[in-house]
């Protein structure tokens, strides 16, 4: 199993770059919407960005894992069912602020933020699971999930910079 690995060295160093951009990028963003991120808006905040900043995390670090030569296949797998579980975990508690506070009205959000990663995560313990095993499809199930959560949350921090130049445009357009 960890010999196919090998095979898909592009595509985790695509995947990892991909994770660790994104998630600069998102720290770029942040810092320049300062005036958005006031301890008015801290639970929000939290409940929004914490969760993609994780999850980006958890692309570039498995892809990271992955890169490593030689590991053992327990150690792999460990390691995917660790952040599986940590990302699982995040995406249920921002599912449930999601649904018990008035910080969205849109399903898309729900999907986005809380459900589509949860389903990621899910599946990143059943590759955890196939590649201790040694499974077949197992390296495929775990891109899928990585893939998942790439692409789930490069829409929400689209979202979530909409969401900061509109709020920043309304107070702009109050102070008038």
């Amino acid at each position: 199993m960890i010999a196919e690995l090998q095979h898909w060295h592009e595509f985790y160093v695509l995947l990892g770059t991909a994770g660790a951009t994104l998630l600069a990028l998102l720290f770029v963003a942040v810092s320049l919407g300062t005036g958005f991120l006031t301890s008015d808006h801290a639970a929000p905040t939290r409940a929004f960005y914490s969760p993609v900043v994780i999850h980006f995390t958890s692309v570039f670090f498995i892809s990271a894992v992955a890169l490593v030569p030689g590991h053992r296949t327990i150690f792999f797998a460990a390691l995917i069912g660790a952040t599986a579980l940590v990302g699982a975990l995040v995406s249920i508690v921002v599912t449930v602020q999601l649904v018990s506070r008035s910080w969205t009205e849109y399903l898309q959000d729900y999907l986005a933020y809380g459900l589509l990663p949860a389903i990621a995560y899910v599946a990143l313990a059943v590759a955890a699971l196939m590649i201790f095993k040694e499974l077949d499809y197992a390296l495929d199930v775990l891109a899928a999930a990585l893939l998942l959560l790439l692409i789930v949350n490069i829409r929400n921090v689209w979202d979530l910079m909409l969401s900061m130049v509109r709020r920043q445009a309304e107070s702009t357009k109050r102070k008038r």
